[in-house]
């Protein structure tokens, strides 16, 4: 297969994780006999610095014009802590999805059995725990109508949902669920919003095109409380936006670190897949940020365009890298030197030589080959 892959590396952390997707990317290239060529483009703070948008016009069309996007991490504390600026690294990442039409965030959270221990919750309750967050991602409050007085003291953000937004996402749910265990869950606020009883009439309704799939509903409130008490009781969970930003992120702590959690932004016509972390800009350059959600990421490009294959043996190779210990300092208490090069490394070998099993910790530590 043929792919233009649009690299869009961001701020922060984003670069040094992005390469270690992109290497991955190449190694299945080589192994499978698929050619994968990967452009370059700036977004964020770094395309601020150098154009003074977030989102450059040739960015925007260097994404329209590939099969596929691979995002690393966007944000600066030089904006972060200044209320007034104007323009802001999030505003590009939202007007991509906006332009792209990418309606639907899919964020699998999964609790690695080798992890269970770097979780903050008891691994009795986590343990099994395999969950797919399906998020409406280009409306509600984040895109709503937003005002601010004349004198600064009253704000507003208005939260509109159309019934098209809510079912183009609705069915990618449910056709998910009839490949996992076929249950949704909707998290909404239908007792208090007037936008989360569409949501749940909408849903509703469209449930009875899935008779093999049970739904189940859920106050936002609730859900938050029960995604720490009884993750496991999950399989796909389908909300709006927000809702969507603040369960996925909470979630990220059953699996230890949320530098493990990949997702997918789709839309009709265009993909992009993106580790959900931030930039962290206080690890950058410093080799010790986790690019597993990076790589994730790019199995998750790969699921897309049906190379299932390809995608299995990357996810073999985390399991393998996670499983001998072989990760950054977020996740190893043991060997504390081992670097986001050193990961991707790791991974990259290992789709080389998937059979070979003989993994050498000494040579790792050399950074020479870790496998022998």
């Amino acid at each position: 297969m043929k792919l233009k892959i649009a690299v869009l590396p961001g701020d922060g952390i984003g670069p040094e994780v992005t390469a270690q997707a992109v290497k991955v990317l190449k190694a299945i290239a080589q192994e499978f006999d698929h050619s994968f060529q990967f452009k370059y483009a700036p977004v964020g703070a770094v395309a601020i610095d150098e154009t003074g948008d977030p989102l450059p016009k040739e960015t925007l069309d260097l994404c329209k014009a590939t099969d596929a996007i691979l995002f690393g991490a966007i944000g600066d504390p030089k904006y972060d802590n200044n209320p007034d600026a104007q323009v802001r690294p999030e505003q590009g990442l939202l007007k991509l999805r906006k332009e792209l039409g990418l309606y639907a965030n899919i964020r699998p959270v999964k609790a690695y059995d080798t992890l269970l221990d770097k979780s903050p919750l008891k691994k009795q309750f986590i343990k099994g725990t395999d969950i797919c967050i399906y998020r409406e991602l280009t409306g509600g409050i984040y895109f709503g109508e937003k005002t601010l007085s004349e004198d600064g003291n009253t704000a507003s953000d208005l939260c509109v949902y159309s019934r098209s937004e809510i079912e183009r996402i609705t069915h990618l749910a449910f056709k998910s669920a009839q490949s996992r265990k076929r249950k949704v869950t909707l998290v909404d606020k239908a007792n208090v919003l007037e936008s989360s009883r569409l949501w749940r009439k909408v849903v509703t309704e469209i449930s009875q095109e899935y008779k093999d799939v049970k739904l189940d509903y859920l106050f936002v409130d609730n859900a938050a409380m029960q995604i720490i008490l009884n993750p496991r009781q999950f399989d796909v969970i389908l909300t709006e936006n927000m809702f969507g930003d603040i369960i996925s992120d909470e979630a990220s702590v059953i699996g230890g670190s949320i530098g493990l959690l990949a997702s997918a932004s789709v839309g009709d016509y265009f993909a992009m897949f993106e580790p959900i972390h931030g930039s962290y800009p206080q690890a950058k350059d410093l080799g010790i940020a986790n690019p597993i959600a990076s790589i994730l990421s790019a199995a998750m490009l790969l699921d897309h365009f049906e190379l299932f294959e390809e995608a299995e043996l990357i996810r073999e190779g985390v399991e393998r890298s996670l499983k001998l210990n072989i990760t950054t300092p977020d996740l190893n208490t043991k060997f504390n030197h081992i670097s986001t090069t050193k990961v991707g490394d790791f991974i990259e070998d290992f789709i080389n030589n998937p059979k070979d099993t003989n993994m050498n910790f000494t040579n790792i530590h050399l950074g020479q080959s870790t496998i022998i």
